[in-house]
């Protein structure tokens, strides 16, 4: 069989993710047909993700400025392409600002982004995105399915995800695991020019994100504006202190009127 035929059967195994209702594609990397194949993007309807078109310029401009610091950070002797995105509690907004930093790296023309929902404890990503995905990472850690097979293109710019695939009882034993670090591995020298961003528990009640922060490049912090103390932020970005603590967003912040440009 030729390459051509070999590319145009892989190409024809659409997978198609229960109860959306749209075809996703395999991972078609090396096979030539990179270009050829156009996924229709998901109908993304949540107005809180850059991706529907709903938010505000302000906000659009405040991730397009995040995208460039995240860009200039992760330059260096070596592309630290693995970053990991966690916060101090719960409903802070870690989840919406890993996905809205990664679609707005995917919408910049030099950057493919692969999202990674390793929040194995409570997973949201293929809920803000409107998926119901079959297989994930868990299924990825356990040997039971390929990383090309759980891979989704989402048609968003050059955003792919490779959801959780569902919770487990042990997620610290998972992650910290020889085959999690294999598949970041995997991940960044697969794409070395793609960034790759992990979605975590967050770090004051659970040890995933510390685990995470050993073997990704840099750590993005989240805090939300009257969510947590300084006592309780200080405690938990002391644990990152070793780890390339990229820096803090400041989220869902109260901006005075008379610091604003134009904005409301």
């Amino acid at each position: 069989m030729s390459r051509i035929e070999k590319a145009l059967e892989r190409a024809a195994q659409l997978k198609m993710v229960e109860g959306s209702g749209k075809s996703v594609l395999p991972d078609v990397t090396g096979t030539g047909l990179e270009c050829l194949l156009e996924v229709e993007p998901l109908e993304v309807n949540n107005p809180m993700l850059l991706s529907s078109g709903e938010t505000s310029a302000a906000v659009n401009e405040e991730y397009n400025r995040l995208r460039s610091l995240i860009v200039k950070l992760s330059k260096g002797d070596a592309f630290r392409n693995a970053l990991l995105v966690t916060s101090t509690v719960s409903d802070e907004g870690k989840t919406l600002t890993a996905l809205n930093l990664s679609i707005a790296l995917a919408r910049e023309y030099d950057h493919t982004v692969l999202l990674v929902d390793s929040d194995l404890r409570r997973p949201s990503v293929h809920r803000y995105l409107g998926i119901q995905p079959e297989v994930g990472l868990i299924q990825c850690l356990r040997g039971e399915a390929s990383l090309s097979s759980a891979l989704i293109k989402t048609g968003i710019g050059k955003l792919v995800v490779l959801p959780a695939g569902g919770t487990v009882n042990d997620p610290v034993d998972i992650l910290s695991s020889n085959r999690m670090k294999e598949i970041v591995h995997e991940l960044k020298n697969r794409y070395p020019d793609r960034f790759v961003i992990f979605d975590s528990p967050p770090a004051l009640s659970f040890a995933d994100a510390q685990v995470l922060a050993n073997i990704v490049d840099g750590t993005i912090f989240v805090v939300r504006e009257g969510v947590v103390n300084g006592k309780q932020l200080q405690k938990t970005l002391d644990y990152f202190n070793n780890n390339n603590l990229l820096g803090v967003v400041f989220n869902d912040a109260d901006i005075p009127a008379s610091e604003m440009y134009s904005y409301y």
